[in-house]
């Protein structure tokens, strides 16, 4: 969900007020990806790189994300939405935290489509954390992830014009269709969910095959 900053500052506004607009435009496209059908959605939220911000705009985009997270414990049931956070949480607020594991405990008595929210992740960092825990278990990597139990992606789409993975989903992405706009997350619309899909649906996937 890249270019909130960039957004805001083309806006004459501060950055912060971004990554506001973002979070409602992350809802709005949440409830669009459920309605259509899809299973899973996951969202880059906060990267461990994020920390090296301005102290204010990362208070700002935590402040923001814990009150998401409140939503979301109220309204999980009836909006039918599960929540998985995902990444290293221990240096987030008790608050969060408790939040987190409130909407975690809610999902478990759920079907239906799930959100993950990568908090405080980095795909490197995970994968230390796996092949660590792989080496003292003996269970495949693949089960030691953050994200065991749920299907890789088939599709990436990052907005904001920018075309790298960034430390995202670095296992999980090995066989992912990648899809890359210029236009700002704020500015991201169901149309633009459409398009991305649209797109996937024309690639062929061969998965290293012919």
């Amino acid at each position: 969900m890249d270019g909130n900053g960039r957004w805001a500052e083309s806006k004459g506004l501060p950055r912060v007020a971004g990554h506001k607009q973002g979070a409602e435009t992350f809802r709005k496209i949440a409830y669009y990806c459920r309605d259509i059908g899809l299973d899973y959605l996951t969202v880059y939220a906060f990267s461990t790189e994020n920390w090296k911000r301005d102290k204010l705009e990362v208070n700002a985009i935590l402040r923001l994300l814990e009150d998401y997270l409140e939503e979301a414990a109220e309204k999980m049931s009836q909006e039918g939405i599960r929540l998985k956070a995902i990444g290293d949480l221990d240096p987030l607020s008790k608050r969060a935290k408790a939040l987190i594991a409130k909407t975690e405990v809610l999902s478990a008595g759920l079907s239906g489509f799930q959100v993950n929210l990568c908090v405080n992740y980095g795909g490197r960092g995970e994968l230390v954390r796996a092949a660590k825990l792989s080496s003292e278990t003996g269970r495949d990597v693949a089960d030691c992830l953050d994200t065991a139990g749920i299907p890789d992606p088939d599709l990436l789409i990052r907005a904001g014009g920018e075309k790298r993975l960034s430390n995202f989903l670095l296992w999980q992405c090995a066989y992912t269709e990648l899809y890359f706009t210029d236009k700002f997350w704020p500015d991201f619309t169901d149309a633009d969910v459409d398009e991305a899909i649209a797109e996937f649906n024309c690639r062929s996937r061969r998965f290293g095959g012919l």
